[in-house]
């Protein structure tokens, strides 16, 4: 019976830092929902003198694979891909213009990891996605934003959250497609620097919050979920569900100031 999954380059760095941490090739195979063995064959197969490097790990599986046949698909023209980003085209359309022209093959989901990657990186990519609307307050009206029921502000979280020193510590938030009808939830681990995302069909509490405990589950599993932080949109409302689900805190950020995050 065959085991062995082809790894992303993102598992590839994702596997790099949960070694960092000191988790097993079974924690690691659990957390990433791949066989053990195909953590294992990576390792072996591509840790040299200096370890385990995901950035030569997947340059040398990308190499192999090139060698083994020329008809297998390669790595993404990313700079094509930015072009359409630029110009609002969604990651869905894009996927299906690109697979149409027959230059390549490339599934929505791994379109928006690259935007949240480049946002990581300081990039504005996640700008073309976002509905640009200008908060306007209501004259005469009350500030209701950040009255989540129970919310437990940023100010009560642990100062070890912001050495960036512990695994475990994630930041989230979530991206609103300009036509309204697609959104994307967003975690990102403030020391690790995992990004992991997940398309929704619509940004509720309810949606939003079974896909945070789907992404993180695995996390969690193996003792690396602390903390979450997130601002005060409504989405997250359901947090005090999540907080239990996963066995951690849950802490948001003031209203109006979502830069206290961070990184996401």
């Amino acid at each position: 019976m065959r085991h062995y999954t082809q790894l992303t380059r993102e598992q590839r760095y994702q596997i790099s830092a949960l070694l960092d941490n000191n988790l097993t090739q079974t924690e690691i195979a659990k957390t990433l929902g791949v066989h053990k063995s195909t953590i294992s064959r990576e390792l072996k197969r591509n840790t040299g003198k200096r370890g385990y490097r995901p950035k030569q790990a997947h340059e040398f599986t990308e190499e192999r694979i090139k060698q083994r046949s020329k008809n297998r698909f390669i790595e993404p023209i990313w700079g094509v891909v930015n072009l359409f980003i630029k110009i609002d085209w969604s990651p869905e359309q894009i996927s299906k213009r690109l697979a149409k022209l027959g230059i390549l093959k490339v599934g929505h989901e791994r379109i928006y990891q690259h935007i949240f990657a480049d946002k990581l990186q300081g990039g504005s990519l996640y700008k073309h996605l976002r509905c640009q609307k200008k908060y306007k307050r209501r004259l005469g009206g009350k500030d209701r934003r950040g009255q989540i029921v129970n919310r437990v502000s940023i100010d009560l979280r642990p100062d070890l959250v912001n050495t960036k020193e512990r695994a475990g510590d994630w930041e989230l938030d979530t991206i609103i497609g300009k036509n309204h009808k697609q959104a994307a939830v967003t975690i990102v681990d403030r020391k690790m620097k995992i990004t992991l995302t997940k398309k929704v069909d619509h940004k509720d509490a309810e949606s939003v919050k079974n896909a945070i405990i789907e992404l993180l589950t695995p996390f969690a599993s193996v003792g690396l979920v602390h903390t979450l932080t997130a601002d005060n949109g409504k989405e997250f409302a359901e947090h005090q569900a999540i907080a239990k689900a996963l066995n951690c805190d849950f802490y948001f950020a003031d209203p109006y100031a979502s830069w206290q995050r961070g990184l996401n």
